[in-house]
């Protein structure tokens, strides 16, 4: 029997889920563990910062950062690739999983913990997993506690009352365009998962486990919810697409949301950052945004700019971005 990953985890955290959707496709023999009272020692042991996932492997190191873990084990088990071989597909792709990271997560945390019944909701099933067998009592208490703990935690994604219509409406347009999109193949990019579908659907899977989200989901987006299952146990059901096949439905995407809201937010915290400044504001379909600086993000932003400066077929690819207001925000 292979050699087994360890991967210490939560289903409340995107992050997680992705990264074990991502062993699960390339059938790596894995254990998931949650993260807990009774585990919290060994979770230490490896884990430099206190962010989950931690992956431990097989020769005892821990690995942390989603996505870096993808792309150190798709060095290692390369087939069936994540990456399509059209270049413009898989740039996008690369696009749609810093956008899902960094960007689908602000819905996500936004309506776990603005709206009460989500808070409530949320708040229990953290305390369960923390707690294991603990009583009723114990873990009201400790939901209580982590409810007047992560509801002041909305500003660090940048929501708040003058956001929350920006927030909100990112969320809409991702379910509908998604659900049109959807509607012609299982995956994101064809009949196989890709980058993008990693990093793009842990966000709405938590969105669709909270009570506010999931009952617009139920209502608008049956097919995001079917595409949510299946990537929970990802599988090859045949060939990525072509750029050309999936620009119709997915340029709206790349446009409306990547090109318009992420990006432009990307770019104006890393000039923050670089400038020293502890909050920006930046107006995004046309509202302003004001939140404080993200020193990560930045990194990831350089990481992304890396990638494009990298991409050996511009002919192709640099179109696609122009069209979708994205190539400015990358060069």
């Amino acid at each position: 029997m292979a050699e087994r990953y360890r991967i210490f985890g939560s289903e409340l955290s995107p992050y997680s889920v992705k990264v074990r959707s991502y062993f699960r496709y390339k059938g790596i023999p894995h254990e998931w563990i949650v993260r807990s009272a009774a585990t919290m020692e060994e979770y230490r042991k490896y884990a430099k910062l206190p962010l989950i996932p931690v992956v431990v492997t097989p020769d005892g190191r821990g690995l942390q950062d989603s996505t870096p873990i993808i792309e150190q084990m798709e060095a290692a088990h390369p087939e069936p690739s994540i990456h399509p071989t059209d270049a413009p597909a898989a740039f996008v792709s690369a696009l749609l999983e810093e956008y899902g990271d960094e960007w689908g997560n602000k819905p996500m945390f936004h309506y776990r913990w603005w709206y009460e019944p989500d808070q409530i909701s949320a708040a229990t099933r953290i305390a369960r997993d923390m707690l294991g067998d603990a009583d009723q009592a114990a873990i009201d208490a400790t939901a209580a506690q982590l409810r007047e703990r992560m509801v002041p935690r909305l500003s660090f994604v940048g929501s708040s009352a003058a956001t929350r219509p920006t927030i909100e409406a990112s969320f809409e347009r991702q379910l509908a365009v998604l659900e049109q999109h959807l509607a012609r193949r299982p995956y994101l990019f064809g009949a196989r998962p890709a980058f993008g579908d990693f990093g793009l659907f842990p966000q709405l899977y938590e969105c669709s486990t909270d009570p506010t989200p999931r009952a617009r989901m139920d209502e608008v987006a049956p097919r995001v919810l079917a595409w949510i299952t299946r990537m929970l146990a990802p599988r090859a059901e045949g060939p990525f697409e072509a750029w050309d096949t999936l620009a119709p439905t997915l340029q709206p995407l790349l446009a409306d949301e990547v090109g318009a809201l992420f990006l432009p937010w990307s770019d104006a915290n890393a000039r923050a950052v670089a400038a020293g400044e502890k909050e920006f504001t930046v107006t995004l379909a046309g509202r302003p945004w004001t939140q404080e600086t993200q020193k990560y993000h930045a990194k990831s932003l350089a990481a992304l700019r890396a990638r494009y400066a990298a991409c050996s077929d511009r002919a192709r690819v640099d179109p696609v971005l122009r069209a979708s207001g994205c190539l400015q925000w990358l060069q």
